[in-house]
């Protein structure tokens, strides 16, 4: 793998170098070096930078923003009192994986068998992507089951039993909500409605303390195959045509485009493919700019249309997150001074990285919904209507138990404005508590993270800056200093009063939980989708699209081992379309 190098023609470009994209780039490569393949991403490279290697650094990286995130701002919602919500993609060679939070959830097997049945795409069932997640990954420790890897790129251990919070939380789930049963393994793709009973599983290697991403693991590890091209800091414009046919892509220098300097648009040309890997965000523009979209879209934009394709841009999913804040005791074991420490704080933690790669831096951390329950949730078991994750973050003695809705009703939109111009605004929706089911789950949430803090040993009172704000007097009213509650306690009654100071909470404080999925959704066209089951852009020859814009439905889980499947798929798909040997689909 080298850096640049001047090729006129390359086989296969992938215009954008997200997680999927290094993984399907990877791949290739590997299974024949004689492919000249080209990455264009526009964020910088990653390799053996502390900021991307030690999984806690996230959290600084995200508050101190560097190049490595790009911040999308939506419009104001009515649904959200008039407020935009901020949403962070990664900007980096492995994409979300270089940045994320390093969390290892599964999504639902029935997600999966959603796509094949209900949207028709034959091959992405459960069966078909169990098989590519099993070769992705080495599982590093002893499997209670077998749907884990042992020989794969991507590393999985669990955390180490450094955070009595997150073990008091199962032991209180457990003590008080008897109905829902207990698992080794939440991750099995069949158990993930249940709760956790060992610690947190996470993408990193369990010997060296590493981040797991997709870029060290699937490109960084092939720098003698010259074949492998990265141009990274430049910004893929759009995709160039020749009547119907993709046969390359124009660039241009990010550095100079991002300061607001006049870029000179680059040219690759791409003899067999053209992959467009951009995310939810990008993957849309891209297209857009390339004349593939809504006409109402392209004309205000002024680009001329290819194919009209009105489903690009739309059906934008995430999930909703909600930070629940409470004051612990001082003998809870919390990463606040990683998080939000000085140099002289994080300097014991890091030698200790650097040393063994264990210790706290190789952490991360109604009546509405009865329809959606009959026609989502009543059938498929395996599917978590929300999932939790105790932290222990803020800075001080805190901790903070995340809440997010799996599968919510509301969608979104992302478009272009302006042309060519990759530096424009987007046009971008985020759509979220749209739809009043949505409030419904997320006042569920609430009060169950109440009832399991409250009950907690470390609890020591409710932050209440964080908490609705209830009227005085009420039984929901929040305490700054309290005592934790005996397990057997009755839980807190609500008035609808309290449920509408909770509806309003969310309101104003619900946020992204950096999942962006489904902006080329793989659906039939008539449907509004934009590739079909081979991931071919429909109305144009040789260009895909590979990375999580193209689910057609959300996933209950974080989303980074979605884009694995994606990307391990994605080989295969292109191997077999170009008679490429050397990509199993196991």
């Amino acid at each position: 793998m080298s850096n640049v190098q001047e090729i006129d023609v390359y086989d296969i470009i992938f215009a954008g170098g997200g997680a999927s994209a290094c993984i399907t780039a990877g791949r290739l490569a590997a299974a024949d070096p004689t492919l000249k393949i080209l990455i264009v991403e526009a964020g910088p490279h990653t390799r053996e930078l502390q900021d991307h290697i030690q999984p806690a650094r996230y959290f600084a990286s995200l508050a101190l923003p560097k190049e490595t995130y790009t911040f999308h701002k939506s419009k104001p919602s009515q649904a959200l009192l008039g407020r935009s919500v901020i949403v962070p993609t990664g900007r980096a060679l492995g994409g979300g994986s270089s940045v994320n939070f390093v969390v290892y959830t599964r999504a639902a097997a029935s997600d999966y068998d959603d796509w094949e049945t209900t949207y028709g795409n034959k091959g992405w069932g459960s069966a078909h992507i169990i098989p590519l997640l099993k070769k992705a990954e080495t599982f590093q420790s002893d499997s209670p089951n077998d749907t884990h890897g042992t020989s794969g790129p991507i590393k999985v251990s669990y955390a180490p039993n450094l955070h009595n919070v997150a073990d008091n939380f199962l032991e209180v789930a457990a003590a008080i909500d008897k109905e829902r049963p207990s698992t080794d393994d939440t991750s099995s793709f069949f158990h993930s409605d249940k709760y956790g009973v060992r610690h947190s599983l996470k993408y990193i290697d369990g010997e060296s303390g590493r981040r797991s991403d997709t870029a060290h693991h699937y490109v960084y590890n092939q720098e003698k195959n010259t074949n492998l091209q990265v141009v990274d800091r430049h910004r893929v414009v759009r995709v160039i045509f020749e009547g119907n046919q993709a046969v390359g892509i124009e660039y241009v220098d990010d550095l100079v485009g991002r300061s607001g300097g006049v870029t000179t648009t680059k040219t690759a040309r791409a003899s067999r493919l053209v992959v467009v890997s951009a995310g939810a965000f990008g993957s849309p523009s891209i297209l857009e700019r390339s004349g593939i979209g809504a006409k109402s879209v392209l004309d205000q934009s002024g680009v001329k249309q290819l194919v009209d394709l009105p489903g690009v841009g739309e059906h934008y999913m995430d999930h909703n997150l909600i930070f629940l804040p409470f004051v612990a005791t001082e003998d809870a074991d919390t990463l606040d001074q990683i998080f939000r420490g000085s140099k002289e704080e994080v300097s014991p933690y890091e030698q200790q990285w650097l040393q063994d790669g264990q210790g706290l831096m190789s952490h991360n951390m109604s009546p509405e919904f009865d329809q959606r329950w009959k026609t989502y949730f009543a059938n498929a078991h395996d599917k978590p209507v929300m999932l939790y994750l105790p932290l222990a973050a803020p800075r001080g003695k805190y901790f903070s138990i995340a809440y997010f809705s799996g599968y919510p009703v509301s969608l979104g939109r992302v478009h272009i404005t302006s042309g060519l111009d990759p530096y424009a605004r987007l046009d971008f929706e985020a759509g979220f508590l749209n739809d009043p089911a949505d409030l419904v789950i997320l006042r569920w949430g609430y009060k169950k993270t109440r009832e399991f803090a409250r009950r907690m040993k470390y609890f020591c009172g409710d932050l209440e800056l964080g908490h609705p704000q209830f009227k005085p007097g009420s039984n929901a009213a929040t305490n700054l200093t309290a005592s934790p509650v005996d397990l057997a306690a009755p839980n807190i009654v609500y008035t609808k009063e309290d449920d509408d100071a909770i509806d309003e909470y969310h309101r104003q404080t619900v946020e992204t939980t950096w999942h962006s999925i489904g902006t080329c959704a793989m659906k039939p066209r008539e449907q509004g989708g934009v590739v079909d089951e081979r991931l071919n852009v429909y109305g144009v020859q040789g260009l895909k699209v590979a990375d999580c814009s193209i689910t057609p439905d959300n996933v209950g889980a974080n989303t980074y081992n979605t884009a694995i499947a994606i990307g391990e798929k994605a080989a295969v798909i292109i191997a077999e379309d170009l008679g490429i040997k050397g990509v199993s689909a196991a």
